[in-house]
């Protein structure tokens, strides 16, 4: 019937944490409500599970609309109608403005800052950047001669006590490692000292850091 049943009690888990729930919550949804078939949730969710389950492209769920797995970590009975089509789920995804993605960042830093259970005298946080290999004509992957490929160079920053993802960010082809970590630290610094005035915050790095940060 399905071969993504593990991805069960990743719904499980996800109930728990409400990442998903926090995820459409950010999404402003311009959509009529009398002519709308498809939740923003639902589509949340089929395509964060989708990723997960290694089905990221948008043509995958042309097919998985109709798993019944698929269906009920949606939030639908296998005999429900179909999930979103490839075509639905690009213009969502396509409507998605920047003040979504702004609003976005919180549904990372807001489960970070629950996860303890009183203010830490002292946190490090780790920022790196990787190669996402990309195919096809995706907007913005570019060639990069160190890495031989076509990609994305995401930005990443972790805690290292708790090994939690605070904030990730998409970025062209080409750009140096520390484009926009000025302004994505300054984010986090200041959601860090509303909720923790007096916590310590020590920043680790690699070398391609070593520069005005930013700016390159």
């Amino acid at each position: 019937m399905t071969g993504d049943a593990g991805l069960l009690p990743v719904r499980q888990l996800d109930d728990r944490i409400r990442l998903t729930e926090q995820f459409a919550d950010a999404l402003h949804d311009h959509r009529d409500p009398s002519l709308t078939r498809q939740p923003v949730l639902s589509m949340v969710r089929q395509r964060i599970y989708g990723i997960l389950a290694d089905d990221e492209d948008q043509d995958d769920h042309d097919t998985l609309r109709s798993d019944p797995v698929f269906k009920l970590i949606a939030g639908r009975l296998p005999d429900d109608p179909d999930l979103a089509s490839q075509p639905t789920l690009s213009r969502f995804e396509n409507a998605v403005s920047i003040a979504d993605l702004w609003q976005l960042r919180d549904a990372l830093v807001n489960p970070f800052l629950q996860s303890f259970d009183a203010p830490p005298r002292h946190t490090t946080l780790d920022i790196d950047a990787f190669d996402d290999p990309a195919r096809g004509q995706q907007q913005l992957i570019m060639f990069h001669g160190y890495y031989e490929q076509y990609q994305y160079p995401p930005i990443v920053i972790t805690c290292a006590e708790n090994d939690m993802v605070l904030l990730v960010g998409l970025r062209h082809g080409t750009c140096h490692a520390s484009l926009g970590a000025d302004s994505d630290l300054r984010y986090l610094m200041g959601r860090l000292r509303a909720a923790w005035p007096d916590v310590q915050v020590h920043v680790r790095g690699a070398a391609a850091w070593a520069c005005p940060i930013g700016t390159a």
